[in-house]
């Protein structure tokens, strides 16, 4: 997708309704500080349209990013803020359940995990929880420049294992300094939001 323009259309708070977007959506899920902004940032081609933040859990709400009229890239808030408060966290987790049962528009899930760690307890907590909600998430492994290349294999497969993924599950390695997976995200994001062409009769 050629990006033309890009505008942070609604932000949804925890009392905030779900808009009820015309275009098609799809979500950017994952735990604070795993470059979750930098990766949203990177795919449009904007330096700091998604705030990145040295300090966790700055995205404490979900926020719908329109990209050209045609299509929707949903930020959701980062999970597994070690100082959010108990109540801070459930609230959270309601927000984006809320949000996952809403949509009419939401054709994918992308979960981020940092490829250089083992999957933590949260990191499978949410893509258990994602499962059980419906939705199939495609792994998005982040912070790639951060290990050598003869790593990645292994850590993908770590990644693989450790969250224990339904077969068939994409896993994209991913670096926002040297935009590698850039494409490869952006072509399935266009073939799960783009209107399928009819084939001429």
């Amino acid at each position: 997708m050629v990006i033309k323009n890009v505008n942070l259309e609604t932000v949804c708070g925890i009392t905030s309704k779900i808009p009820d977007n015309p275009y098609n959506e799809v979500a950017f899920a994952g735990k604070s500080n795993v470059g979750k902004s930098s990766l949203i940032n990177a795919l449009m081609n904007r330096k700091s349209l998604a705030r990145t933040s040295a300090q966790p859990g700055k995205t404490q709400t979900i926020n719908f990013y329109n990209i050209n009229d045609a299509m929707y890239l949903v930020d959701l808030p980062g999970y597994g803020y070690a100082k959010a408060s108990e109540d801070v966290k459930a609230k959270w987790g309601k927000m984006i359940e809320n949000y996952l049962h809403t949509s009419k528009k939401l054709k994918a899930v992308f979960l981020l995990i940092d490829i250089r760690h083992d999957p933590s307890a949260n990191d499978k907590m949410m893509y258990e929880w994602m499962v059980y909600q419906g939705f199939a998430p495609i792994i998005i492994a982040t912070k790639l420049d951060k290990i050598k290349r003869s790593q990645i294999q292994k850590q993908v497969k770590a990644v693989r294992e450790g969250l224990n993924v339904q077969p068939g599950t994409t896993i994209i390695p991913f670096s926002a300094e040297t935009k590698q997976g850039r494409e490869e995200i952006w072509e399935l994001i266009d073939s799960l939001v783009l209107p399928e062409e009819k084939p001429e009769e």
